[in-house]
């Protein structure tokens, strides 16, 4: 697997609450971006890879939902996670 176990625990430490906080919703929006991300790159060489193209919108959605969830809940964390990420929005 691209991910591998501590990788995962590096990501949850720094965008989450500890090294074991998976629950939170920084660190999903930041495992999610590592994902995106991946599969991206991967899309930039299989152009034709359609199950992966429909997972990569899928992903989108899902962290798109937790930002908004984010911006509901605390306006301050939402904009501290997506500086963080460099995401656009």
């Amino acid at each position: 697997m691209y991910l591998t176990k501590d990788a995962k625990e590096e990501i949850f430490a720094k965008h989450g609450k500890g090294k074991n906080d998976t629950g939170s919703a920084e660190g999903q929006i930041a495992l999610f971006t590592a994902r995106i991300n991946h599969l991206t790159e991967h899309l930039k060489n299989n152009r034709k890879d359609f199950n992966t193209e429909r997972s990569l919108v899928k992903l989108v959605g899902k962290r798109r939902a937790l930002l908004d969830y984010l911006t509901k809940k605390d306006i301050l964390r939402y904009r501290a996670i997506v500086k963080e990420l460099g995401l656009r929005k």
